[in-house]
Order: structure tokens, then C-alpha cells, then sequence
């Protein structure tokens, strides 16, 4: 059994046959166009994104899998925040909503040493605090005693499991 992996950076939900994709996957006798709709399906909430892929391949059997990394923390932040860039000087740029921060939170999940959900939305609120990002129009020390105090357990709920 003769395994191969193909690593490429692709745009979110925009992977195409060309180059680097189908020069990779052609000679392994696979169906690129499956391929590419496979990636483009796993990567679609990127959009606009570069994102890291790896195709693992079976080259006896022409079975294939597909794993997605995710941008840095700090890009999901500023593509949600409509930012270019974020400071690191201690003024406030931007502002997420208790929401938007679970869904960065949803994204990261599997790439972060969290072994809590609280502890997995504190780990965004660390950078959150570097980029100069506030939550709920709060400095991240007083959403993150607010989180210890229990006040968005109700909201941590969607935060989902480690995997």
C-alpha cells in the first residue's frame, strides 16, 4: 500500500483543477473535478482565505483523503471584522459580538490545547486582546471575568466539543 501526500494552499471554497491542485493530483489517476468539488465543499466557510490542504492518496487503491487546516486565529478575526489589519499598541479597532467570537471559536476548535469550552473561547479572547479587539464592547479581562463568573454559560453551549 503506497501512500502520498499532496500539501497545497488553496483560496477558501475556490480550488480549481489548474495549478497547484491538478499538476499535483493528475498523474495519481484521480477524478480532479471530485477532488476539487471535495475541497471546495471543506473549505467553503474560508472564503477569500488561503487555506492549507492536504490530500493523502492510496495510489494502489485511488482512495483519497482530504484534511483542512485553518487560517491563523488572528485572520479569521479580521475577515469577520471586515479589517485589514489590527494593531498591537492598545487601541481598540474593532469589536466582535459574544456570536461572532463563537464562531471563530467553532473554527479553531480542534487546533486548540482548550480542554474546555470556556478555556477554548478564552484562547480567542487572548488574541483578540493582542489584535486590539474588544467583545461585546468590553476589554478581554472583563469578558474573560465574565466568563468565569458563568454570565454566557447559556451561549458557551454551541461552542463545540474538542475533536
Amino acid at each position: 500500500m503506497a501512500k502520498t501526500t499532496i500539501e497545497v494552499l488553496v483560496e477558501g471554497g475556490k480550488a480549481s483543477g489548474g495549478p497547484p491542485l491538478g499538476p499535483a493530483i493528475g498523474p495519481l489517476g484521480l477524478n480532479i473535478n471530485e477532488v476539487v468539488n471535495t475541497i471546495n465543499q471543506k473549505t467553503a466557510e474560508f472564503e477569500g482565505m488561503k487555506i492549507p490542504v492536504k490530500v493523502t492518496v492510496d495510489t494502489d487503491t485511488k482512495e483519497y483523503a482530504i484534511s483542512v487546516g485553518s487560517p491563523p486565529t488572528s485572520a479569521l478575526i479580521k475577515k469577520e471584522l471586515g479589517l485589514e489589519k489590527a494593531t498591537g499598541d492598545g487601541t481598540t479597532v474593532g469589536n466582535l459580538t459574544f456570536e461572532q467570537l463563537i464562531k471563530i471559536t467553532n473554527m479553531k476548535r480542534g487546533q486548540l490545547i482548550a480542554n474546555s469550552k470556556k478555556s477554548a473561547v478564552k484562547e480567542i479572547i487572548g488574541t483578540c486582546a493582542s489584535m486590539g479587539i474588544n467583545i461585546e464592547g468590553k476589554s478581554a479581562d472583563e469578558i474573560t471575568e465574565e466568563i468565569d463568573q458563568g454570565k454566557y454559560d447559556d451561549k458557551l453551549s454551541v461552542v463545540s466539543d474538542k475533536s
